[in-house]
């Protein structure tokens, strides 16, 4: 006992400190990081396909050592872009519209494509996308930790169009809340199962996830289908995924 123990706190406390000595400190304040666009997304002039992209970077100050924040943007056929994020600040609703370009970086931190479906693929998504959007249940509720927050809306969504494949990493702190009623879920990217407790302990198992235990949000595990070690505040070290594998396409 006490060897599994030490093996835990290991995986938790080890990730989290290369986590901690890695991490740069942003060199902006809130009202002036840099929010531009990371020139990931495709120019809607260029690319009339419909196109389906989510991205994750390093949330602001010092929660970056720990978590990341997610979106989603939507483009239609001969459209411009269309953002979806979730954010603390702010009154009235979570779920903010086109908050800033579909790629835009994170107050100053690069964001990372996760997944990008194009074309008659991501025009069939795209309806349904939206409707998880709407349903999300927690549109006027916001915690950092254990959630619900901006990783809880796209576990939400990723759940509701499960043939987005979608892997949150693991520190997408958040992604596992579950309503204390309501602990057993499909896992976030669709290809398996979950319990939590409130986000605060549980299991996930899945093709895309491996198996991943969370421990006070914070979650640790193995990828076998490319091969990796899901880690608290790294996210994952391994075998690189790109956005195509990640996504399924």
């Amino acid at each position: 006992m006490k060897l599994i123990l030490l093996i835990v706190t290991a995986w938790i406390l080890i990730p989290l400190a290369i986590s901690y000595l890695r991490y740069t400190p942003p060199q902006w304040s809130w009202s002036d990081a840099p929010r531009n666009s990371a020139g990931l997304a495709p120019d809607p002039a260029a690319h009339p396909e419909a196109v389906v992209q989510v991205y994750v970077a390093r949330a602001f100050s010092w929660r970056g050592v720990f978590a990341v924040h997610p979106w989603i943007s939507v483009k239609r056929p001969n459209d411009a872009f269309t953002r979806y994020d979730v954010v603390g600040w702010g009154g009235g609703t979570k779920v903010q519209k086109n908050y800033g370009p579909a790629d835009g970086m994170w107050y100053g931190a690069q964001p990372e494509l996760l997944a990008d479906f194009r074309g008659a693929e991501a025009e069939a998504m795209i309806e349904r996308i939206e409707a998880a959007i709407a349903s999300y249940p927690f549109k006027d509720t916001y915690r950092t930790w254990p959630g619900p927050n901006s990783n809880t809306f796209l576990a939400h969504v990723a759940r509701n169009v499960p043939e987005m494949r979608l892997d949150l990493p693991a520190n997408a702190i958040g992604k596992d809340y579950r309503r204390w009623h309501e602990p057993f879920a499909m896992a976030p990217s669709g290809t398996g199962f979950q319990v939590s407790l409130l986000g605060l302990a549980g299991l996930t198992i899945g093709l895309e996830e491996g198996i991943e235990l969370n421990l006070l949000s914070l979650s640790f595990g193995v990828d076998f289908q490319q091969p990796g070690l899901r880690l608290p505040g790294i996210g994952r070290l391994g075998v690189a995924r790109s956005a195509t594998a990640a996504s399924g396409s």
